[in-house]
């Protein structure tokens, strides 16, 4: 894994990116990342230019499409910018507390995708704790529907998200496969609380543990909140990222 594997969520930076998107891009570059993630990208009409200035990549992005269709507006406008796959970031508690909700999600993700490779596009979606809590015939509302997804429809696990649903990441990346293309790593007590996260390798997940269980995903930074300055959490997670990879390759 190289720096290229390491992207970060922009929602973790999301004031400053308001404040000044291509200041707070250069700043991410200046620190070592070369890749991003933005997060409802298309309300952001000057990121192209932010992303090219910088010479930032964004193979990946959160922007919402399942709810409202919106898949044809948001492929074109991922692949102007030269995005590749565009990830749902949050469907409802209420879809997930049964079989047929689960599956409604899981066709209506399945039409987009195909959609979506009109324009050279992939879709995938992300979770956070209630797809875990959740459980349809004996396993986690994710893995149900991981099981209805067409092949082409990937996934973009937040590891955070899993324990506090009461899973294990490395357990549950492992039965997921390669259908994980991405991972949130993220760190902390494991609670709820978002302040309650921190820099990546300060908190109590096993993150080496969860990297190993999925070797080829794009591992992307991300702080919910924090108590602490997101930034500086930011830049010492990559530091910290990048220092078990060094220590893997030594």
């Amino acid at each position: 894994m190289t720096t290229s594997a390491i992207s970060v969520q922009l929602y973790t930076v999301r004031e400053a990116i308001t404040e000044d998107l291509p200041g707070t891009l250069r700043r991410l570059a200046d620190a070592g990342f070369d890749t991003v993630e933005p997060f409802a990208f298309t309300k952001f009409p000057d990121l192209a230019d932010a992303l090219a200035s910088t010479k930032l990549a964004a193979p990946t992005t959160h922007q919402g499409f399942i709810a409202d269709g919106s898949i044809a507006e948001v492929a074109r406008a991922a692949a102007s910018i030269g995005m590749s796959t565009v990830i749902d970031p949050f469907v409802g508690p209420d879809n997930w507390t049964s079989a047929e909700g689960v599956a409604e999600t899981a066709r209506r993700l399945n039409e987009a995708a195909q959609v979506a490779a009109e324009h050279g596009i992939t879709v995938g979606y992300h979770n956070h704790a209630h797809e875990i809590e959740s459980t349809i015939e004996a396993v986690t509302a994710l893995e149900y529907f991981a099981g209805l997804l067409d092949p082409a429809v990937v996934l973009e696990v937040d590891t955070y998200w899993v324990a506090v649903g009461g899973a294990d990441p490395v357990e549950l990346l492992g039965r997921l496969g390669d259908r994980v293309v991405a991972i949130h790593v993220k760190d902390g007590p494991g609670t709820a609380e978002t302040k309650d996260q921190v820099a990546v390798g300060s908190g109590s997940l096993d993150i080496p543990a969860i990297l190993a269980a999925a070797p080829n995903a794009m591992r992307v930074i991300e702080l919910d909140d924090s108590r602490g300055d997101r930034f500086e959490a930011v830049v010492d997670s990559l530091a910290y990222l990048t220092s078990l990879e060094s220590g893997a390759s030594a």
